[in-house]
């Protein structure tokens, strides 16, 4: 049986999971996307990831900028509706589509709505759960197959995969592979789902933690935090919105580091440069020593400790700040 799919989605996460949709065969009749945004130096108009492909495989799109029928947008809540209704699908997938849906939306079609989320569920519902897992500490994470209800990420489990974390995965390497995780498991999903073979889990309620959405101020890097505090946010923050400090009064975005296990800040206050050659930048933090590897300034490129330094001067007796 080939399912009728209709897909919600916008950036490369979703784009990622649309591809593997496409590959496997599956009817996608409509595509649901964000309106295209200005973006780049030009901030000229620009389709979301997820559009782009759309169109390469001559997939219709809707961009609604709201679902809500007595919302800012009812024109786009009906004129999306009736193109449901002409749709007929038989799944609604949705991959960090960006808008929420209201309830006649997960009615729309007739297996309802299918989420991937990448965690754990219940651990991390919310909007950041890659940073979030990261900046936590955790050794794993993963993929889960949901099936969507009213609720924030509340919804039963229909399928759900484990992935470790590893020591130097970024936000970004670790979404690259639980995007590729996430579109394997959809169409997983879908072929249980076209013969009645998806068993629906609910939600164990122990261990649950919400991802809130990253504000670019908590980039800034609190020196007085721990060393390995520090260096899993560097992680976490990577690609967006970045790490960064000041010195002298200039932002710089930290993109790498490492803690110094065993190095000692002694009366150093945080922030304080201890050392610097071409090995990094040893750093004092509120509890050991933080060694930065990778440095950005304002308008220039990555660069590594050593070719940084060749650009930015002594680092004798300076100190970053917050």
């Amino acid at each position: 049986m080939s399912l009728r799919i209709v897909f919600a989605g916008t950036p490369e996460f979703a784009r990622t999971a649309l591809q593997h949709l496409i590959a496997a065969g599956f009817d996608i009749v409509l595509v649901l996307t964000q309106p295209d945004r200005p973006a780049g130096r030009g901030m000229k108009l620009q389709a979301s990831p997820v559009k782009q492909l759309a169109l390469e495989h001559g997939i219709p799109v809707a961009q609604p900028r709201g679902l809500r029928l007595d919302g800012k947008y009812p024109e786009d809540a009906a004129a999306t509706r009736e193109a449901l209704r002409v749709a007929r699908p038989d799944a609604m997938v949705v991959a960090a589509y960006g808008l929420i849906l209201p309830q006649w939306t997960l009615d729309a079609a007739r297996l309802g709505a299918f989420n991937i989320h990448a965690s754990l569920l219940p651990r991390w519902r919310g909007a950041a759960p890659i940073h979030r897992a990261i900046e936590a500490g955790d050794t794993h994470t993963g993929v889960t197959i949901m099936q969507m209800d009213a609720g924030l990420d509340t919804g039963d489990m229909l399928l759900v995969e484990q992935l470790p974390i590893g020591a130097d995965d970024t936000t970004g390497s670790l979404h690259d592979k639980l995007a590729a995780l996430g579109g394997r498991l959809m169409v997983e999903a879908l072929e249980l789902a076209a013969c009645g073979g998806l068993k629906p889990v609910p939600q164990p309620a122990e261990g649950l933690t919400y991802a809130a959405k990253v504000d670019k101020a908590e980039a800034a890097i609190d020196w007085s935090l721990p060393a390995q505090q520090i260096a899993r946010r560097v992680r976490a923050f990577d690609p967006a919105p970045g790490a960064f400090t000041r010195l002298d009064g200039e932002v710089l975005k930290v993109w790498r580091c490492r803690v110094d296990d065993g190095a000692q800040a002694g009366p150093a206050s945080p922030g304080a440069v201890l050392a610097a050659d071409a090995q990094g930048i040893a750093v004092a933090c509120g509890q050991g020593v933080l060694r930065l590897l990778q440095l950005q300034r304002a308008g220039g490129k990555r660069l590594e400790a050593a070719d940084f330094l060749r650009g930015f001067g002594a680092m004798a007796h300076r100190r970053f700040e917050t």
